[in-house]
């Protein structure tokens, strides 16, 4: 039976809000003595004082985790090993979902029913999968001459650094954290200093799940500090980073400037849903419309925003959309009911706000949202139904609940559109005609198409982008695990025997 916003409130209100680094397999303080404060979006409320972390403990950590891979307590354990501990921490997961749900939906404002979807099932998913590959994976044997043997083999790269955005915590940290560990490399994680919460208790977890001290550290601090100070040191062998296309780009100038680590990019976009005139204007489709756009409050990085429908079937789709939206229930993002939450900060509902008097300046028009609400860092969903191709909210990239609908004339139409953005990270095509939506999809240049559904596949899939979405590393899926692995030749002269 599902539990009421009552009960989640009570469970938050007996919650422990974690504060301190995890480094060496202890919680401890910056050295510095620094924090900040976590604030609850929703309500505007401090929940608690952080370690903000500085370059001092991100050496500290990286040291440990050096240490932990060189003495090979987990780089080189076997396979059995990590395995059994990786499904210990899924199952930890498991156990304490609730708790790691309300305690991302406080520091998220995300609803806690999608809180509870993504940390009851697919988090733990993720440690149990990498888990179950690491016995399914075999080494090469080169097609050399009889006189040799020639092996080709996959070892962990190292200390690996990784850097989160605020927008999916503990799931993208699942995405990363997994693979890596599989791998056998030590993680130095940075979480987003507007969502670190979860991803501290997860690390204390995987230590109650027997991972060896100095494998899983975890820094909180802000982007300008510790991150840079990770993306810096010469000590770390790769950076896995999702977040913005600009901050992106800075990591790759941290690695010019230090070892030239290994850089796998997961960055912004814009990406289009392109609805075909011979589809049909379904629930499902207009559902899915919906949640392309709107879920998460739009802070997603491969949100549908712009909406690509051909003419002859725009005014319906329209007229359709908003009586779905205007259905959306905004709210306390403890009630299980509710549907959309706040902007994770009010910086970045200013921002979003920005944006949408720039598409009325511009010349668009919003049928639906637009003004802020009086408390919480909330915006109603926005729908634009007369949006351009050239206007500003048609090419940056929002990270809000906006919706802009553009009319095409035809599948090439659509596809000239689509393709025209600096973006290349995620699209969807709705049409009756699959080798229509087949053909499409293959023209459009971006990591992911999903073809009559809004979706970014699941753990078996990569999830990645093209252009300025992405390097081409990928994070999910068996190419996960090639950011956290390096290969290896072994040539040896083996003579003709007998």
């Amino acid at each position: 039976m599902s539990q009421t916003a009552a009960y989640y409130e009570n469970l938050a209100t007996r919650l422990a809000i974690p504060s301190k680094a995890v480094i060496d397999g202890r919680l401890v303080p910056s050295k510095s003595g620094q924090s900040f404060e976590t604030v609850n979006p929703a309500t505007e409320s401090t929940m608690g004082a952080v370690a903000s972390c500085d370059a001092a403990d991100v050496d500290q950590a990286v040291v440990a985790a050096r240490k932990s891979f060189e003495s090979g307590v987990w780089s080189r354990a076997g396979v059995a090993k990590r395995k059994d501990v990786l499904l210990r921490l899924a199952g930890l997961v498991r156990t304490h979902s609730e708790q790691l749900a309300v305690l991302e939906s406080l520091d998220t404002g995300k609803p806690i029913t999608d809180c509870l979807t993504e940390i009851g099932n697919e988090v733990p998913k993720f440690f149990q999968w990498y888990a179950e590959l690491l016995d399914k994976g075999y080494g090469k044997v080169a097609p050399t001459e009889h006189d040799v043997l020639a092996l080709i083999v996959e070892e962990p790269i190292g200390v690996v650094g990784l850097v989160l955005p605020w927008n999916f915590p503990l799931l993208i940290t699942a995405w990363k954290v997994a693979p890596a560990l599989a791998a056998g490399c030590s993680v130095v994680l940075k979480p987003a200093e507007q969502s670190p919460l979860t991803s501290i208790r997860l690390a204390e977890l995987a230590l109650e799940a027997g991972l060896p001290d100095g494998v899983f550290n975890v820094i909180p601090g802000t982007g300008e500090i510790a991150g840079k100070a990770l993306g810096l040191h010469a000590d770390v062998d790769a950076v896995s980073f999702t977040g913005s296309s600009e901050v992106g780009a800075l990591f790759l100038r941290y690695a010019s400037d230090s070892n030239l680590k290994r850089v796998a990019l997961e960055m912004g976009g814009k990406s289009p849903m392109i609805i075909l005139g011979d589809a049909e204007i379904t629930d499902d489709l207009i559902n899915h419309a919906a949640l392309a756009a709107y879920w998460n409050a739009g802070q997603n990085c491969s949100a549908n925003m712009r909406q690509l429908v051909d003419i002859s079937r725009r005014d319906e789709f329209i007229e359709r959309l908003l009586v779905k939206v205007r259905s959306i229930k905004i709210g306390n993002p403890l009630d299980p009911s509710t549907e959309l939450g706040p902007m994770i900060t009010s910086t970045h509902r200013d921002r979003v706000l920005n944006f949408i008097k720039i598409g009325r300046d511009e010349g668009a028009t919003a049928i639906q949202g637009a003004d802020a609400l009086s408390k919480g860092f909330y915006i109603p969903p926005v729908i634009f139904s007369d949006m351009t191709p050239d206007m500003t909210i048609a090419r940056e990239e929002i990270f809000g609940p906006v919706l802009g609908v553009i009319a095409t004339k035809g599948p090439e139409d659509a596809l000239r559109i689509a393709r025209d953005t600096k973006y290349g990270l995620h699209a969807s095509i709705f049409t009756k005609d699959f080798s229509k939506g087949y053909a499409l999809a293959r023209r459009i240049p971006c990591g992911t198409v999903s073809i009559n559904t809004f979706s970014e596949g699941d753990v078996t899939t990569p999830f990645g982008g093209y252009k300025l979405s992405g390097s081409a590393a990928r994070d999910k899926g068996l190419e996960a695990m090639q950011q956290y692995q390096q290969t290896k030749t072994i040539w040896s002269a083996v003579g003709y025997g007998i």
